[in-house]
């Protein structure tokens, strides 16, 4: 197969030559030569895709090239060529260049254009990539697309959703979007803490670690006190001096007891206040009735969940099934709460569901997505009281194979909630006054049946990453009171199985019917993370076949290997980093790192939007009643999947920036102490350090490492010393010193005290055979070190 230079690109993944507005007179995009039904050349390919990412999947690009039988594999195979070089790599169900925008993305609008035209670059863009490329915004007719319905009109500042397309001509930004949703309003302005200034004024210190200090004159503090989290706009830049800024409002005090998350609340744009007409629907919501239900009030189902949870949106009961054709094979059901019944398709309710998401949990609060009286009251499936639910009888045989599944839209009634602890602690021999009357009846048998659904789960063989899972205890003022990390039970593995089982369910069922919905897919490593991950398992001695066709067992292999070593971890945590993002699609692709192959989220519709959907989806397609899904939601899947996919990752960040501060916070006054930690991240500009006691990880600059010119080793995940041949990898035992800690940015700076360790030989050969071009870096002593994060 012949092969053509790399090309170069700019940061959008186009050929370089002259930028001018899309759409206006400048060069048409220069035809492709294509033959139909020849198999094209990989110049071609990778043209085609740039300009054409809505086609950019395997399938799309046979039927565009026309190609059958062999051309089709050998498609196949150029496209993992392509992607193993670099030079394609998969997001979502497309292949898209390098640098190059995914057909949907989020953008922030930062400027116009000499003619008035908006024009946004993405919110999240790769440092290492250069400048973000520019999008040229294409404001639709108030009557939308199709004459249908009102099109979202966005302004200076605000922050959208769009769909991407590259622009017709090269005279202009790389890219054209149409606006899908305007996520957040008004992403000009900036938030901080406000401190006075003698004589009037103030400042105001940022919260984000890259934020600019600025100046706020008397006449623009808009009655904010000191101390007070602010939210400002620049009212002037100078040529000197730091910018001076206008108070917009008062978000509250930094020392209150729910400052720290409030700060990622506002940071992020995520909606924590429910409108007037949301609040009224959810009170004026009346228990659901009997109508297209069936009585289920008298089976002894039960909610397992976290001590302090308030809501309970599943419950689960188990016996052996009586079929005579299934000996040794058991019973389980499932019950998920109704919320379909309460929350209807176009409601205020739906609207700001839609709007959230999901539910984003803190330390101190959660923003829940739907209101307390639908969330905690009506749709919680309390102990003892009526509640709607859609259900699911799953018949295993002895061997733990699913051989079938039945939905029932129920009214139950739950016999008892218990906690993970308070049922495991039944089961091992403990039970209370609670309990006691529940072991042989209900327990045992849900035991029972979770023992027989683990032999199907050990056959399928899913991703067994067992990372530990931290969680920060507060004091009673919010602050930090220790960090812990909750013993894995049996009835946590019990509930997931089951819920994941339950989710399997739905997919199949919506299936069947021929049912559009939205899938919870996972896509498996793209060729590019395997690469690195085999040239780092290959320093370890630890082999990974080559190839494309890679399954969740070939990554249980490597953690087995190195289970008990002294790399057990750092094994663990780059097999994690290999890893794609599980995200939410109309298309399936099954899971990978489940190994499943249909797979639907319906276990959480109250925190969930799109377990929502797939509830709607069930009852219309199963002819369960009122709640359906309707057709115009159906047509805007593939929106509404891109949606909720980011404000998911949204109310991560969020999550985890709020950890980041209260952990900074709680060690600011430790400044100058020593921890035990593990280097958790190796990068070209220094070494992240986290500290396993805390949950926190800090950064050590590489200027700040010795005298000597250290040498970044990708494959190996080190830095290392050019001269004395000392360094340190990726999953060292190191010991550092807080050298600072900044609670509003959550940013640790450490000082390493560990001395280096020797390197194996195989880094030490990487230096002597000069190949600078796999990001060698070079730091003297004095060079200014970075706050940035990876």
């Amino acid at each position: 197969m012949s092969r053509i230079p790399r090309e170069r690109t700019n940061p959008a993944g186009k050929r370089p030559g002259k930028i001018g507005r899309a759409g206006k007179d400048a060069p048409a995009v220069e035809p492709l030569n294509i033959v139909h039904g020849a198999l094209p050349s990989r110049e071609v390919i990778l043209r085609f895709i740039a300009d054409h990412p809505q086609k950019a999947s395997k399938r799309e690009l046979a039927k565009a090239f026309g190609l059958k039988g062999d051309n089709r594999v050998e498609l196949k195979h150029m496209l993992q060529e392509l992607e193993q070089e670099g030079m394609l790599q998969k997001n979502r169900k497309s292949l898209i260049r390098p640098g190059a925008l995914p057909p949907v993305t989020v953008l922030d609008i930062t400027t116009r254009d000499k003619d008035g035209d908006l024009i946004g670059r993405p919110a999240e863009w790769p440092e290492d990539q250069g400048v973000a490329p520019a999008v040229a915004i294409r404001q639709q007719s108030p009557a939308g697309r199709q004459g249908k319905g009102k099109a979202p009109v966005a302004g200076l500042g605000d922050r959208i959703l769009a769909k991407i397309f590259p622009a017709v001509d090269r005279g202009g930004p790389a890219y054209t979007a149409r606006i899908i949703k305007v996520i957040d309003r008004r992403r000009g302005a900036s938030m901080g803490v406000f401190r006075t200034a003698p004589g009037g004024g103030g400042r105001l210190l940022p919260i984000e670690r890259r934020g600019e200090e600025m100046v706020i004159d008397p006449e623009f503090t808009g009655g904010a006190a000191d101390g007070d989290l602010v939210e400002v706009e620049i009212a002037r830049l100078g040529r000197f001096g730091l910018p001076r800024a206008k108070v917009l409002s008062v978000v509250g005090s930094v020392g209150s007891e729910k400052a720290i998350s409030m700060i990622a609340i506002h940071a992020h744009g995520i909606p924590h206040v429910f409108p007037p007409a949301v609040i009224a629907e959810a009170e004026a919501a009346k228990p659901a009735s009997m109508s297209h239900r069936e009585d289920w009030r008298d089976v002894p189902l039960i909610t397992i969940d976290p001590a302090d949870a308030k809501d309970h949106d599943d419950a689960v009961y188990a016996e052996l099934d009586p079929s005579p054709d299934n000996p040794g094979g058991v019973v389980v059901t499932v019950a998920i709460a109704d919320v379909s019944w309460y929350v209807r398709p176009n409601s205020p309710l739906d609207r700001e569901a839609l709007k959230r998401g999901n539910s984003v949990y803190f330390p101190d609060r959660v923003v829940p997505m739907l209101p307390e009286r639908i969330s905690n009251d009506l749709c919680s499936l309390k102990e003892g009281v009526d509640r709607p639910a859609l259900a699911v009888r799953m018949s295993f045989s002895g061997e733990g194979r699913k051989i079938g599944h039945i939905f029932h839209r129920i009214m139950m009634k739950s016999a008892a909630k218990l906690s993970y602890q308070q049922a495991q602690a039944a089961i091992d021999g403990k039970p209370d006054d609670q309990t006691g009357p529940m072991l042989e009846p209900i327990l045992k048998p849900l035991w029972h049946a979770y023992e027989v659904m683990k032999r199907g789960r050990d056959r399928r063989q899913p991703l067994e990453l067992d990372m530990p899972e931290r969680k920060i205890l507060l004091k009673s003022d919010g602050t930090v009171d220790r960090v812990v990390v909750p013993p894995r039970l049996d009835a946590h593995k019990l509930i997931e199985e089951m819920m994941i089982q339950a989710n399997v369910c739905a997919a199949e069922t919506l299936e069947k019917k021929r049912q559009p919905l939205i899938y919870r897919i996972h896509d498996g490593p793209t060729l590019a993370k395997q690469e690195i991950l085999r040239e780092f398992l290959a320093t370890l001695g630890i082999s990974l076949a080559k190839g494309g066709n890679m399954r969740a067992n070939n990554f249980n292999g490597i953690l087995a290997k190195a289970d008990g070593t002294p790399h057990q971890t750092m094994v663990s945590e780059m097999v994690l980093r290999s890893q794609s993002q599980a995200i939410y699609g109309p298309e399936n692709i099954g899971h990978f790192g489940l190994n499943l192959m249909k797979y639907a989220h319906f276990t959480s519709p109250i925190r969930r939007y799109a377990d929502l959907i797939v509830h709607r989806a069930l009852v219309g397609s199963l002819s369960f009643g009122e709640g359906g899904i309707t057709p115009d939601e159906e047509a805007a899947l593939d929106d509404i999947a891109a949606e909720i996919s980011t404000f998911e990752r949204r109310a991560m960040a969020a999550e985890r920036e709020t950890v980041d501060r209260l952990i900074a916070h709680h060690l600011s006054g430790r400044v100058g102490e020593e921890f035990a930690g593990r280097v958790s991240g190796v990068t070209k500009s220094g070494l992240f350090v986290s500290l396993p006691d805390y949950g926190a990880d800090g950064f050590v600059p590489i200027s700040t490492l010795g005298s000597d010119y250290f040498i970044y080793d990708e494959a190996h995940q080190a830095l290392s010393g050019e001269r004395t041949g000392l360094g340190y990898r990726l999953g060292d035992s190191v010991t550092v010193k807080l050298a600072e800690a900044i609670p509003l940015a959550g940013a640790l700076r450490f000082e390493m005290i560990s001395e280096g360790r020797e390197m194996p030989a195989a880094v030490r050969s990487f230096h002597k055979a000069g190949r600078r071009d796999r990001g060698q870096v070079r730091k003297k002593p004095g060079t200014r070190p970075p706050r940035g994060r990876h």
